[in-house]
């Protein structure tokens, strides 16, 4: 049996992440770690990683970018592999995650979702096939969310680039000068209500548009994907692996 930590418990995710791994019958959820409230959910939970003293096979971590020095500090000390669904890494952070990975297998994604990392290759293939169309991300999230855009919309952006090197980020539109310059990639938020998250990538050449668009109904598919993600990596050497590993 995967014996698991939670990282980030108190949060939407985290709970969310907490029914999935206990519904589980080859998971037991050992512990989880919050600063926030913990009180109410049925399971042995610690503000710091500093009272922890279970052991267990794998950390999965739904937090907050803040917090990553305080679980990387723990999953290196331990020895623990560890899978990071959070958001809103900068460019300083994502280096202490692949720094890490050569001492501890890491799993990195910002997206747990296995639709989304099939959009992904999806939209390498149409970005190879139609290098001189336009491209625009329009990405759709509940208005709790906090980072803008999301790390989805980023991975995508930086998928087409694989293929279009030449191309260039553009967040938003704004202004009178604002007309489309070539190799632009289109980068748009939104924010409302209680959208789980929607990432539709558009083509548009002459006289025709093609879309490929991700749908999340649930925040489960995001924990089932974390899940699947764990399971692959606690048997792993050091290293820093993605969804293409599992694909």
């Amino acid at each position: 049996m995967l014996k698991v930590i939670i990282n980030g418990c108190s949060g939407k995710m985290g709970r969310v992440l907490a029914n999935c791994v206990n519904e589980d019958s080859n998971l037991e959820l050992v512990c989880g770690v919050s600063p926030q409230n913990n009180n109410d959910l049925g399971f042995k939970a610690y503000s710091s990683f500093d009272y922890v003293s279970e052991n267990a096979d794998v950390i999965i971590d739904f937090s907050h970018h803040l917090a990553l020095d305080e679980v990387l500090s723990y999953a290196l000390k331990t020895k623990t592999p560890l899978v990071i669904a959070t958001t809103g890494y900068n460019d300083e952070e994502f280096d202490k995650i692949y720094n890490a990975s050569k001492a501890i297998p890491i799993f990195h994604s910002y997206n747990m979702s296995l639709g989304v990392n099939v959009l992904l290759r999806l939209v390498k293939q149409a970005a190879k096939a139609l290098s001189d169309f336009d491209i625009e991300v329009i990405e759709k999230h509940h208005n709790k969310k906090v980072d803008a855009p999301s790390g989805t919309a980023v991975m995508i952006a930086n998928s087409i680039k694989e293929v279009l090197p030449m191309s260039e980020n553009k967040y938003g539109r704004y202004g009178r000068e604002a007309k489309r310059k070539e190799n632009e990639i289109g980068i748009h938020a939104i924010r409302g209500g209680t959208i789980v998250g929607e990432h539709d990538v558009i083509f548009a050449g002459h006289d025709e548009v093609l879309e490929i668009k991700h749908t999340a109904q649930s925040k489960d598919i995001f924990a089932k994907g974390s899940i699947t993600a764990a399971k692959f990596l606690a048997n792993q050497d050091p290293g820093y692996y993605n969804m293409d590993n599992i694909f």
